[in-house]
């Protein structure tokens, strides 16, 4: 006999464990009674109206809420209105930089009045000359206390130093540069404007201001001397200021000491090659942030050197026992047209020389 939820006549045979096992996974929540097409007449509507038991129901808008829609549509015109103003602002900052001005190099060669003292080894003579209170190398180049600027932090004021110092280093201490053998370490410190201008100065150098390569490196004939050893003598110091702005100043002015014999002469005597050079770097944030530098101004003055020698492509020194050949630079004509630059030359002061 059936309980009081069996059917009359009771479980219908072979039904799964009872009728209403089959529809127990069948939920019908709010969601599915909303979405049902048919509703059916109350009893009170079918009596009244005679009606059918049924009617349809309007079908759901499908789609986003009034809500939702009105926000993606802010969202797109706020979009669109940030991306107008970003082309067209008529307050945005150029997006190209100003052309790097073309750097000035000036190389004055410095000749003895008399004969170039000599030594078995260099240490005699750094120690009967100036230099013989200058450290080795870069320790020579120390740098100098630092702080912030009007517009530039304190770390971009020390990597605008770092990157003068290392440009000294690489174009003035480096033996593969001095010996002429390469460029390429002292190019990649520089600011890609300027390429062009340092690939003329090192492959055809010319005493014209702009494309000594000798304003922009050390570099030695190598048929004509040789280090003698590896230590350079070195004092020097870097300063910095704002110029405005958007740039940085640095100003490496540094003496470079080298001691140096005849090449292919492993026994010669040794004598010492004095350089006197000033550097002036500009630093915009591009070049701080690529760790390049854009050299505005080379000056160097350098001897023992006969001013009748070429010094803008290579310098080649005059050595123990040599003297300066006689001549020196043809005279500058100021009727011709044409660059003004004219050939320059000094003479070396006596007490520059070792004292032996």
């Amino acid at each position: 006999m059936g309980g009081p939820s069996d059917p009359p006549g009771g479980t219908p045979e072979g039904a799964p464990g009872g009728g209403d096992d089959e529809y127990r996974s069948v939920v019908f929540d709010e969601s599915f009674v909303r979405a049902a097409h048919l509703q059916e007449f109350s009893a009170q509507e079918r009596i009244a109206d005679h009606a059918p038991a049924v009617r349809r129901r309007p079908p759901l808008r499908r789609g986003l809420p009034r809500q939702a829609l009105i926000l993606v549509v802010l969202i797109a015109v706020a979009f669109g209105t940030a991306v107008y103003m970003g082309v067209r602002h008529p307050y945005q900052s150029p997006s190209a930089r100003p052309p790097a001005e073309q750097t000035r190099t000036t190389v004055v060669p410095l000749a003895p009045r008399g004969t170039v003292p000599g030594a078995a080894d260099a240490e005699p003579l750094f120690e009967h000359s100036p230099a013989a209170q200058f450290r080795a190398g870069a320790a020579g180049l120390p740098l100098p206390a630092f702080h912030d600027t009007a517009h530039f932090a304190d770390e971009q004021v020390r990597n605008a130093l770092l990157i003068a110092k290392e440009y000294v280093v690489r174009s003035a201490l480096d033996p593969e540069v001095l010996t002429g053998g390469q460029t390429r370490s002292v190019r990649l410190l520089l600011d890609p404007d300027q390429f062009a201008q340092f690939d003329e100065s090192v492959d055809r150098p010319a005493a014209d201001g702009r494309h000594a390569a000798t304003g922009w490196l050390i570099r030695f004939d190598p048929a004509r001397a040789r280090l003698a050893g590896t230590e350079i003598r070195v004092q020097g110091s870097l300063r910095f200021a704002e110029t405005d702005s958007s740039a940085l100043e640095v100003v490496a002015a540094h003496t470079l000491v080298y001691p140096l014999r005849p090449a292919g002469d492993p026994d010669a005597r040794v004598s010492l090659f004095t350089v006197r050079r000033e550097l002036r770097f500009r630093f915009d944030r591009d070049d701080l942030r690529l760790h390049q530098a854009r050299l505005t101004l080379a000056t160097l003055q350098a001897g023992p050197l006969s001013c009748a020698e070429n010094t803008a492509d290579r310098l080649r020194p005059l050595l123990a026992g040599q003297t300066a050949k006689e001549g020196g630079p043809a005279g500058t004509d100021p009727y011709a047209t044409g660059d003004a630059m004219g050939a320059l030359c000094g003479t070396l002061a006596e007490n520059a020389q070792p004292k032996l």
